[in-house]
């Protein structure tokens, strides 16, 4: 009896819980829509929280994309993030693959070695990576930019793709060795496509991760043409001075969040189903 009227008010409970926390969530981007479609008097009215009255200030858009060169910076975010993902996956599944399938001294170290710089906030070496990216002249460089993005997202690519390939079976390995096949041929032409789930996990991860990066954006490029998105935002806000105009600057807003919420909704299965696969695995 307990059990038949307990569990309908648990369900109860965690619908009313996903409820609230749906609207949480969707109310700051909802917000940011309508604030998009805005006049900067209707803000200034003291009523920032109103629908936005007619007609609809579709300008915004336009006016942020050529006057403070959003374009340019959408453009620098989406090679920087193209640049770093295609590197942080092809170093991580090759890593990867070595520590999961080949034994040798020192793996284990290795493999913990990564495991342990997930727990090192990147800030830190802030100072050390100016000077090493400095020394070979990557400084104001979005390739030197994307290196850094990409070592970032190693270990957690690691992590990830050593479960993948540990749960494939080595009969596979030996089939092709026995064919003449090399360990390149092997990775490249049978591991690397069977790993794919995992790999396509882990650059979608990244992606969202590296597309929002703001401080080392700030830090290791100082060109205001080669600015990505989110320190052009910044900037963009800066340079407003005393008289914000929040029209634009949520038009600004939206245009860097909707590549990510396009990402995110097409690729939520691999995203949920592949991590926790790796994980367990």
């Amino acid at each position: 009896m307990q059990t038949g009227i307990k569990n309908p008010f648990l369900s109860l409970c965690m619908k009313i819980i996903l409820v609230i926390w749906t609207v949480c969530v969707l109310y700051p981007l909802v917000w940011t829509v309508l604030g998009a479609i805005k006049d900067n008097a209707q803000f200034m009215q003291g009523k920032p929280w109103d629908l936005p009255k007619l007609p609809l200030v579709w300008s915004n858009f336009s006016y942020v994309w050529d006057k403070y060169h959003i374009g340019g910076y959408f453009l620098n975010s989406l090679m920087v993030t193209i640049l770093s993902t295609v590197l942080a996956a092809l170093l991580a599944a090759t890593t990867a693959y070595v520590i999961a399938r080949f034994s040798f001294k020192g793996s284990g170290l290795l493999y913990t070695t990564y495991m342990a710089s997930m727990m090192i906030p990147m800030i830190l070496g802030l100072i050390p990576l100016f000077f090493l990216l400095n020394d070979l002249h990557l400084i104001n460089n979005l390739f030197g930019l994307s290196i850094v993005y990409g070592m970032g997202a190693l270990p957690f690519g690691v992590f990830v793709l050593v479960g993948f390939f540990k749960s494939l079976p080595k009969e596979m390995e030996e089939a092709a060795s026995i064919d003449g096949a090399s360990h390149y041929r092997t990775f490249f032409q049978i591991m690397l496509p069977l790993a794919r789930p995992g790999i396509i996990s882990v650059s979608i991860m990244n992606v969202l991760n590296i597309w929002n990066e703001y401080i080392m954006g700030t830090v290791f490029i100082n060109d205001p043409a080669k600015y990505t998105l989110p320190v052009g935002i910044a900037i963009m806000q800066g340079e407003m001075q005393y008289r914000t105009e929040w029209g634009p600057l949520f038009a600004a807003l939206l245009i860097s969040m909707v590549p990510v919420l396009l990402f995110y909704v097409i690729f939520q299965k691999q995203i949920s189903g592949g991590i926790t696969a790796g994980a367990v695995k």
